[in-house]
């Protein structure tokens, strides 16, 4: 599917639009003023595959952790900030790799500008942030509630904001809880610019409920080959957006990897194939070797579809047939199949 041209902004070490692969964001969920904890999750959404990571920023104290945090990590930060103007300009002018910030919440247009001028100095990219929750007071008497119409227009306007004042390192999200209207929001802005667009759905919900209507939104959006960067937003751990974005991305199409497909286990499986499966897409979840691999719990269908797959294994009671490029290459005993199948996704990845 071809993608929306975007031009190219600069987060970090991270080139985002202009033709780059869709990266794969994820926020915090910790107390960033505590370091150890906050440090500690960041480094294990990088593990999964997390290209940049937003972390809340609500005071100095927080501010002070952020920093320390981003001088450990190769991935970049993005400080996450809300009504406090003051406190974004300090983010910025202490080079943070990445600030968003909801303009409409933040209060003078002054205070913006001066952001935008310290941006264009400390090479820190913005992310114009629009949620149905925080729209302009002008634009809600205008249309009288949050609609599609009126997060683009937000959106339009604070872009030709930031571009009368030469400044076009930023990125855009317009997000909304109801599908339709974020999927419409964003259409209508990508028809009018090229800011890259980071997608998403806001409070989509816990794991199951927010993995489907997050797949909904943003695949559509994404057939359409508009999104430059995506975060499913999940009431879960956030190690797990990190993984369903991947997921989504592979099933699209949009980036190469291991994709583990797994039978969804009865009576007659005789091997633990959930442990395996889930254990493999955590493995080798952001792994870009195009490789299928099929975990197959039983002998009725699984020899089948193992061969189909690149690699895959399908259980017996006492023994494990491991499959490479449709042939048996070994037998293994149950205790052993993950180790076994781990080992020939590296050996042929």
């Amino acid at each position: 599917m071809a993608s929306k041209k975007t031009r190219t902004v600069k987060v970090g070490n991270v080139l985002v639009g202009g033709g780059n692969p869709v990266r794969v964001q994820s926020m915090t969920n910790t107390d960033t003023s505590k370091f150890l904890e906050t440090f500690t999750q960041v480094e294990e959404l990088i593990g999964a595959g997390c290209e940049i990571v937003r972390l809340s920023v609500p005071d100095e104290k927080s501010l002070i952790s952020f920093l320390k945090i981003q001088s450990k990590v190769d991935v970049p930060l993005v400080a996450d900030i809300h009504f406090n103007g003051k406190l974004a300009l300090n983010c910025i002018e202490r080079g943070c790799a990445g600030v968003r910030i909801n303009p409409g919440n933040i209060g003078r247009k002054e205070l913006v500008e001066k952001m935008v001028s310290a941006a264009k100095k400390s090479g820190t990219a913005l992310r114009i942030g629009v949620n149905s929750g925080s729209l302009e007071k002008e634009l809600l008497k205008k249309y009288s509630r949050p609609t599609a119409e009126a997060l683009a227009e937000s959106a339009l306007n604070w872009s030709a904001f930031f571009e009368k004042q030469k400044f076009k390192n930023f990125k855009v999200s317009i997000k909304s809880s109801d599908i339709n209207t974020m999927v419409k929001a964003n259409v209508l802005f990508a028809k009018k610019s090229n800011a890259p667009l980071h997608i998403g759905l806001t409070e989509a919900g816990t794991l199951v409920s927010g993995l489907i209507r997050s797949t909904l939104g943003l695949g559509e959006l994404l057939k359409k080959g508009i999104g430059d960067t995506i975060r499913i937003s999940l009431s879960s751990n956030p190690v797990n957006e990190v993984t369903a974005a991947i997921e989504l991305l592979k099933a699209l199409g949009l980036r190469k990897g291991v994709e583990v497909f797994a039978c969804p286990t009865c009576a007659r499986t005789q091997i633990d194939v959930i442990s395996i499966a889930e254990q493999l897409e955590r493995e080798f979840s952001h792994v870009t070797v195009p490789l299928k691999v099929a975990v197959m719990g039983c002998i009725v269908n699984g020899p089948g579809e193992a061969k189909e797959a690149d690699i895959g294994l399908a259980g017996g009671k006492d023994k494990v047939a491991i499959f490479v490029n449709g042939k048996i290459v070994k037998m293994v005993s149950p205790k052993n199949a993950y180790n076994e199948l781990s080992k020939e996704i590296k050996k042929n990845g």
